[in-house]
């Protein structure tokens, strides 16, 4: 499975524990929040003012990185 926008970031983070480290990079405080179960990566990156493109290959590299 490929992580995308509309993932839920708590289900991204609970999958791939490698993604909590760049979720605390660009200081997103969704680490622990209980909305990480609603929100979307989408929403997580208009909520903290995060690029989406830029995040979302982070995310995808940091969760390949482990597979690799």
């Amino acid at each position: 499975m490929r992580i995308g926008f509309d993932d839920i970031v708590g289900e991204v983070m609970t999958a791939w524990p490698a993604t909590i480290r760049v979720f605390l990079d660009f200081r997103m405080g969704c680490v622990g929040c209980p909305i990480s179960g609603f929100h979307t990566v989408s929403d997580a990156c208009q909520e903290h003012g995060v690029d989406r493109d830029k995040f979302l290959a982070t995310l995808r590299a940091a969760a390949n990185a482990v597979m690799a």
